[in-house]
């Protein structure tokens, strides 16, 4: 990859991990909103740490890059604040800048290989994200045997970021995508992030909080983002009250009902809108 490339490459990723951070969604860590533990500034030292390793990564491999950003982002702010961002955005940055997203993503998963998921479980053990136990099959305390989606496929039925890897990142380029393009004709600049963030939580919930909280919570928390969405957010004064209900709600001492996995998705979304129109621009090639 020409140095021109990589920087370009760097510079969106960087963009889209502060575009998740910068922006309000109901919940998450924001400028306004710091947890006890992690602060919006914290997510930009981790953007500018892990994007120019990520951008590396159809060079270095999908799990030698996620693994050294873990480095990096522990090294600077120590702690985990973007391993989910992490994961989905490896692949998406080893895909050759001379295909479009959806062309060349099944490529990348398909040459993932068992060093790649011993690398990736050495990530998230060095991580320790929240709600991490102990699988039946394929359990990160483990070595692997098999290839990095292999890994994933149990998992997929109740994290989504592990469906990504098993779907050919569907929910990302196939759903979340044009729902946040979707947004532009019809939702504020500043608010496009949060209607998406919505969006996806009406949909799926949120596979964070179903690993510390449990199905039923997370099923609520769905619930919870459709009312607003039907309420009429942003635009309406019931709709903007419905979302202060549900932003209280989600927020407690200890974050438990983060929508986490929410706020990952939304970074690869932002990511993929930020790449796709150029990806078979002169400065790509």
């Amino acid at each position: 990859m020409v140095p021109d490339t990589r920087a370009l490459l760097t510079e969106w990723l960087r963009q889209a991990c502060l575009a998740d951070v910068m922006s309000a969604k109901p919940g998450n860590v924001s400028p306004e909103h710091g947890f006890s533990d992690a602060t919006a500034d914290d997510f930009r030292v981790s953007a500018d740490v892990s994007a120019p390793v990520l951008a590396a990564a159809g060079d270095s491999g999908v799990g030698r890059a996620i693994h050294e950003a873990v480095r990096a982002t522990r090294g600077a702010v120590g702690h985990n604040t973007n391993l989910g961002i992490l994961l989905l955005l490896a692949p998406l940055a080893a895909v050759p800048l001379t295909k479009t997203l959806s062309e060349g993503i099944g490529t990348v998963l398909t040459g993932l290989t068992a060093v790649d998921a011993d690398l990736v479980y050495r990530a998230i053990r060095l991580a320790r994200p929240a709600g991490l136990g102990q699988a039946a099959e394929h359990d990160v305390w483990e070595t692997p045997r098999v290839g990095l989606v292999e890994c994933m496929r149990p998992a997929a039925e109740r994290d989504l970021i592990a469906r990504q890897y098993v779907s050919d990142f569907h929910d990302v380029l196939e759903v979340g995508l044009p729902w946040y393009r979707e947004s532009a004709e019809n939702v504020p600049e500043s608010q496009r992030i949060g209607w998406t963030a919505l969006k996806f939580l009406s949909t799926y919930g949120d596979s964070l909080i179903w690993r510390k909280c449990g199905e039923a919570v997370s099923d609520q928390a769905r619930q919870m983002a459709a009312e607003v969405l039907s309420a009429g957010w942003p635009h309406t004064a019931a709709g903007r009250a419905a979302w202060d209900r549900f932003d209280a709600w989600l927020r407690d001492d200890r974050h438990r009902k983060n929508p986490g996995t929410t706020a990952d998705l939304i970074a690869a979304v932002v990511f993929a809108d930020l790449r796709q129109p150029r990806c078979c621009s002169s400065a790509a090639r």
